[in-house]
């Protein structure tokens, strides 16, 4: 999870002063200029993994052209010269069938990605700034000096009026009771499920596998379970749940579903995105602890993906690459965002001074690793020059920050708090179009974990700017450290699907953010 590097200055519990700020200290290193080339490496590494694609591609082009500039002249001699080598026929027949054999053997599955719904809550569960601290303080669990942090958090978090808190949270006092979170969880899988269904056109007894991600909320039987007893899925489903994975876990969940699409043919995959709030509210007055209160809201997404050839002509989009880091070896980094109890023992998400500089060490590895795989031929080289240049000559060489405009068309960053999206705007030289839907996303729907990149989406797809043949980058953090890419590639013009998230509001946005 990631919770947008907002920086706490607190004068203790008992001095009833609290101030929040966005340090220049905390804010994503100036991570371009400092590049570790064994990434570098990987990502070539990726792109000749493929080498034996790209060596035939242009072998059959140049046989298709030469027999395409041969007469019946030609044709004659050459089929008399094989009358008599007979070797030279059955060798070259072999070279073929083998050469074929092992491309399609080898080479991936398509996967495409049919349609995909992100839940909406319903009006009743909107959770309103005022709403939020009359509840805050009625029910008694915190101090003055914790109200004025919220308060101050919710001023400068980017979130706006419309976003929505679980039923339980709406009581006074608040009841996060299993039952309520097991409700929680049930209303936002299904309802995303439902229209995913009815939207695809899909019988759930074609659905072959099932990955469900949700980090906090873990109950037996599993959610995948829950999902499997509600549309009576078939019984050799292959279901998987991760937990714990933070706000990453649904690019992970993507990386998983792909994987198995590559084992098992013409079949479907859903993956479920989702986090549950209801059990995960805390309670105390640790100022670190309390920002996920402020910026973490309900919301959930559903994603259909196909490797049959037949479904290529009603998909939305095919998934090109994905690309994962983790920084869990380093210590720092897996305790940047951290769930432990506060000394008067109640449970809560801890966030570390050091979060934006891991999280940028985190990205920094994985565009570099990314940039090989998409990047131009014309960017690479000028990117891979000034390296050497760099690390041979050891010379004090500006290195050349790629263009990664020039890749994609659509850029998708998780909507985990305004800070971090200002920092990639700024790093990755991004223009206010670029960042416009993670900044809605976050504006209407608030942080909603691993889910929130497919509201991104769907913002994009609502304002009609998604064409045939754009490619769309995928990008969120997670604890542990994670940072995880994905790169769909639009198929067609794609239209926003029926009962999306952005139906009944998309006119009114773009929004003028405050400060």
């Amino acid at each position: 999870m990631n919770q947008g590097g907002v920086v706490v200055a607190n004068g203790g519990s008992g001095s009833g002063s609290v101030g929040v700020q966005f340090h220049q200290s905390r804010r994503l290193p100036d991570f371009l200029q400092s590049v570790n080339l064994k990434y570098v490496k990987l990502g070539y590494h990726y792109l000749i993994s493929n080498l034996l694609t790209l060596c035939f591609i242009p072998l059959i082009a140049v046989i298709s052209i030469e027999v395409s500039q041969m007469n019946l002249d030609d044709l004659r001699q050459l089929w008399l010269h094989l009358q008599y080598n007979l070797v030279s026929i059955i060798t070259c027949s072999a070279i073929l069938v083998f050469g074929l054999t092992v491309y399609i053997m080898t080479r991936p599955r398509p996967v495409y990605l049919v349609d995909y719904s992100s839940y909406r809550a319903p009006d009743h569960l909107k959770a309103p700034f005022g709403r939020f601290m009359e509840h805050s303080k009625l029910t008694g669990d915190f101090d003055e000096s914790s109200l004025e942090f919220q308060r101050k958090i919710l001023e400068r978090s980017g979130l706006g009026e419309e976003t929505y808190v679980p039923k339980a949270m709406h009581n006074i006092p608040p009841t996060p009771s299993m039952a309520a979170a097991r409700e929680e969880a049930e209303e936002v899988m299904f309802g995303a499920l439902d229209i995913l269904f009815r939207n695809a056109n899909v019988k759930s007894k074609d659905i072959g596998i099932l990955v469900v991600n949700c980090s906090l909320f873990n109950p037996t039987p599993s959610l995948s379970s829950m999902i499997m007893n509600k549309y009576k899925l078939r019984g050799n489903i292959r279901s998987f749940n991760l937990g714990g994975m933070g706000c990453s876990a649904g690019v992970i969940a993507i990386d998983l579903a792909k994987d198995l699409l590559q084992m098992h043919r013409n079949t479907y995959a859903v993956v479920v995105s989702t986090e549950n709030i209801t059990q995960n509210w805390y309670f105390g007055n640790k100022k670190t602890m309390l920002i996920p209160n402020c910026l973490f809201r309900v919301g959930g997404s559903a994603v259909l993906l196909s490797n049959k050839p037949k479904d290529r002509e009603r998909a939305k989009y095919k998934l090109i690459h994905v690309v994962r880091t983790h920084c869990g070896a380093d210590d720092k980094a897996f305790r940047c965002v951290y769930q432990e109890q506060d000394d008067a023992g109640k449970t809560g998400v801890s966030l570390s001074k050091d979060l934006m500089a891991i999280a940028g060490g985190a990205l920094k590895t994985n565009i570099t690793t990314l940039g090989p795989l998409v990047l131009p031929i014309s960017e690479q080289l000028l990117f891979f020059t000034t390296l050497l240049v760099k690390k041979l000559l050891n010379a004090s060489v500006k290195p050349y920050i790629p263009d990664f405009k020039l890749a994609f068309d659509h850029f998708c960053i998780h909507a985990g708090g305004r800070a971090v999206i200002d920092e990639l705007e700024k790093n990755l030289q991004l223009l206010p179009i670029h960042v416009e839907a993670s900044r809605m996303t976050l504006h209407r729907f608030g942080n909603t974990s691993s889910s929130s990149i497919w509201y991104e989406l769907a913002y994009i797809e609502a304002k009609g700017q998604m064409l045939k043949r754009n490619r769309v980058w995928h990008i969120a953090f997670g604890s542990g450290f994670k940072c995880n890419s994905a790169v769909w590639e639009a198929l067609r013009n794609v239209k926003p699907s029926s009962n999306g998230p952005w139906e009944d509001c998309i006119d009114s946005y773009p929004v003028k953010i405050t400060s």
